[in-house]
């Protein structure tokens, strides 16, 4: 029997990739294997040359939530062993590539934690975010209590997680859990349009602004200024700093050399 592929990858210009979630029969529900491939994709291509990923699912769904029939005869013990599927996840947190999430329809429960790992999201106006769990007896378990909180603040992500709140495109956008709402139809094409923007630039001089934007979730305002400041004195010693200068003065477009 033929292995199913859960997750689609599409090569585009200049290291571009885009992942394409593929369990359409059920709204993309997030199985283990489906974790565990979206994971090993993103390792091996941030080895070979990528530069920035784009994230989707299809027109009715990003994705539905956690495969709930997977989950639901799991015990106490079983899920504390589940370590695996931890590192799965961590994986995808850890990766030093932008990821851009274009979404569409439903993106519930592991489908929002999804979201919430991203680093920009470009959502289509039928798009609607939840994190439901309190609904079937459990809590979010893959970051979504703690970092929806970091994107929407306390209010917000206390009524999406203890009263089930769903939060439409517009609201997302307003809350600050979306970069940007376009037409459903316009979804894919921003999100790679923004991805080539990124794979434009330096590689390393991205990963170093991206890191140094994500510390700031984690670090008191003084420890983020003294790391923003080595970050910024390290770009200084790639040969990308004076390409990308000379460039500007020379009024072309920069030839990166640091990639």
């Amino acid at each position: 029997m033929q292995k199913q592929h859960y997750i689609l990858v599409t090569e585009h210009d200049n290291g571009v990739y885009q992942l394409t979630l593929n369990r359409p029969k059920v709204y993309n529900a997030l199985c283990d294997a489906l974790v565990f491939e979206l994971s090993a994709h993103i390792t091996e291509l941030e080895k070979k040359d990528a530069r920035a990923f784009v994230l989707t699912g299809n027109q009715k769904a990003f994705a539905a939530g956690g495969d709930i029939a997977e989950m639901q005869g799991l015990n106490y013990a079983d899920v504390q062993n589940r370590q695996y599927v931890q590192q799965a996840w961590l994986g995808l947190e850890t990766r030093r590539t932008p990821l851009i999430a274009a979404v569409n329809g439903f993106a519930f429960g592991g489908g929002c934690e999804l979201v919430l790992l991203s680093d920009i999201v470009v959502a289509g106006r039928s798009a609607v975010f939840a994190q439901p769990e309190t609904g079937i007896g459990i809590i979010p378990g893959a970051g979504g209590t703690q970092r929806l909180i970091r994107a929407v603040g306390k209010a917000k992500a206390m009524q999406m997680i203890l009263a089930g709140h769903q939060m439409g495109a517009l609201e997302a956008e307003r809350s600050g859990l979306v970069s940007q709402v376009v037409d459903d139809k316009e979804v894919l094409g921003e999100a790679l349009r923004i991805a080539g923007n990124i794979a434009n630039r330096s590689k390393p001089v991205i990963q170093a602004a991206r890191e140094a934007v994500n510390f700031a979730q984690q670090s008191a305002l003084s420890d983020g200024l003294d790391y923003e400041k080595q970050r910024f004195y390290g770009t200084f010693a790639l040969e990308d700093q004076s390409e990308g200068m000379q460039a500007f003065l020379d009024k072309r477009q920069p030839d990166w050399r640091d990639n």
